[in-house]
């Protein structure tokens, strides 16, 4: 112990410690400097906003300051193709030269999209499911119907569609849902001696329907031929039916008198 604490006290003592401490020292120095420039300390630049620009745009303005890109791309449907619909980094953020910038651009074409099942649920589950699958609720009507703002039917453009149908996503669907009317019973219209347009009317204010269309004799005048015959008919015995019940009808161009 003794000889340690007199090393301790010599010249070569003090000339390795100082030297060692000097080499820490030089190679703390180094380190740092070197890391400084590796990183460029202090240098870079701000991300241009890119948001709205047209791809090419975009492109252009991150060549100019010599930045890397990387794209991806979705689909809306209310924003014009081609343009940049997000940037990461957002725009004013400090970043080194040379540093990617991730684009996400709107797609021109529609990616397609299976149709869930949305038969028999309500207007109220059915909504955020389409919003799922990338669709949305087009029209609805009505139509009587024991349940109330129930899916009885889908359509897009006008057909039906069923779970499974491939459609572009943001398609709108149309639907066609119960009242919740099905069971009331209202009163059967006279219709003998209407035109056709008169009967349909006549009907909508009832809440029934037309059914088949049928003609007796030679028709020269379809617009003016009349009722001659409906089913189910008025009667002592019948006055009343289901809302939405089809009234089917005989048309002809034999005068008749209309009811009053």
């Amino acid at each position: 112990m003794s000889k340690f604490t007199t090393y301790l006290k010599t010249k070569s003592f003090r000339n390795n410690l100082i030297t060692a401490v000097l080499t820490v020292i030089a190679i703390l120095f180094i380190a740092f400097f070197s890391l400084r420039y590796y990183t460029k300390h202090g240098q870079g630049l701000n991300v241009p906003a890119l948001k709205g620009l047209a791809f090419t745009q975009a492109v252009s303005k991150l060549e100019e300051l010599g930045l890397r890109y990387e794209v991806d791309s979705v689909f809306i449907m209310d924003k014009p193709p081609g343009i940049v619909i997000d940037q990461d980094p957002d725009a004013n953020t400090f970043v080194k030269d040379n540093r990617t910038i991730y684009l996400t651009i709107n797609t021109a074409q529609a990616p397609n999209v299976k149709f869930p099942d949305i038969e028999l649920k309500t207007l109220r589950e059915v909504q955020p499911m389409l919003e799922s699958f990338g669709l949305k609720v087009g029209d609805t009507t009505y139509k009587p119907d024991v349940s109330k703002d129930v899916v009885l039917e889908a359509s897009f453009g006008g057909r039906p569609i069923k779970p499974g149908s491939i459609l572009p996503k943001g398609s709108r669907i149309d639907l066609v849902l119960g009242d919740g009317r099905g069971n009331e019973e209202v009163d059967i219209p006279n219709l003998i001696g209407l035109t056709k347009d008169e009967a349909r009317f006549s009907l909508k204010g009832s809440m029934l329907m037309l059914g088949n269309i049928t003609y007796e004799g030679a028709i020269t005048d379809s617009a003016n031929a009349v009722i001659v015959m409906q089913t189910p008919v008025l009667s002592d015995s019948v006055s009343k039916v289901k809302i939405g019940t089809p009234i089917n009808i005989v048309l002809s161009n034999k005068a008749t008198n209309k009811p009053n």
